[in-house]
């Protein structure tokens, strides 16, 4: 299953991964590397429901956030590497279990396993796609017609931090590019008569402190090139992890200053979404990776 000349995501790195390791950006081979899988309660809702979502976290990234809540696995690629029928094996374990969907998070890397895998088994789960949003529009259209739920992150407008948080070059216009082809895709949002999204969209996007302002770019700009039903999920799970120590600026929670303003702006201006309560930033909602 050796890919030569990796051009998944937007970093292009051209380079070989084969069945053990990987070069390039993500560092991740080309079988599925994995961290943990589990029902996880603590997503939107309409995700969670009463049984929880049934989330596999891959290994390795195709950002590099300091703030990462997910650091073990992002940055130091934790994990465990398995085979393509071990990874279709843990679907059925988290269905049966009752999740109420399967939740493919940082998936992009492993794009390639994820359509043969849905190309030649059916589940009687809706699929997300959890990512941070930094995705080439070629590699989602290779999913078009495979994924019930994309929840990308729509986390910067700004460039300069987009490079200095993340080491994202062209972020927002990479990422907004990819959420609409997202949004043609699935092209409405679909829930059952319990309240769980069966298809559609989900924007998240994370305030990060002292960044307001960029916070209001991100959603003006939901609020004016979105699908009116696509929902947008704001967060205020920021809690100081991996590397926030050498950026003082963000080396702490948001206050209720800066919640309060995005809050405020958030009900004033989108007609569908979610705002998480501020007491969601602690460090114990974050999975134990280790």
């Amino acid at each position: 299953m050796e890919i030569k000349n990796c051009k998944i995501c937007p970093r292009e790195c051209n380079c070989i991964r084969d069945n053990e390791k990987g070069m390039g950006f993500c560092k991740m081979p080309s079988l599925p590397k994995i961290s943990r899988y589990s029902i996880h309660m603590w997503e939107e809702p309409c995700i969670s429901g009463t049984n929880g979502s049934g989330t596999i976290f891959f290994s390795g990234c195709t950002l590099k956030c300091v703030y990462c809540q997910n650091y073990d696995i992002s940055h130091d690629n934790i994990g465990k590497i398995i085979s393509k029928q071990e990874l279709v094996n843990v679907f059925y374990e988290l269905i049966e279990k009752g999740a109420h969907n399967i939740n493919l998070v940082n998936p992009t890397h492993y794009v390639h396993i994820i359509k043969e895998i849905l190309t030649e088994n059916k589940f009687n789960v809706p699929i997300i796609y959890n990512s941070s949003g930094y995705e080439k529009v070629e590699t989602l259209k290779e999913l078009e017609g495979l994924i019930d739920v994309y929840l990308p992150d729509l986390k910067y407008y700004f460039e300069d931090i987009s490079i200095k948080y993340s080491n994202a070059p062209n972020y927002f216009k990479i990422a907004t590019k990819a959420i609409l082809e997202m949004c043609r895709q699935v092209k409405n949002n679909i829930y059952d008569e319990n309240g769980l999204i069966q298809k559609g969209v989900i924007v998240r996007h994370l305030i990060l402190p002292n960044n307001t302002k960029n916070s209001i770019e991100v959603l003006q700009w939901c609020k004016d090139n979105l699908p009116k039903w696509a929902e947008i999920s704001v967060m205020s799970q920021y809690v100081p992890v991996g590397k926030t120590n050498e950026f003082n600026e963000i080396n702490r929670k948001i206050n209720k200053i800066e919640y309060n303003k995005i809050e405020k702006y958030v009900l004033e201006n989108i007609e569908n979404g979610y705002v998480q309560d501020i007491s969601s930033a602690s460090n114990t909602f974050i999975p134990n990776f280790k």
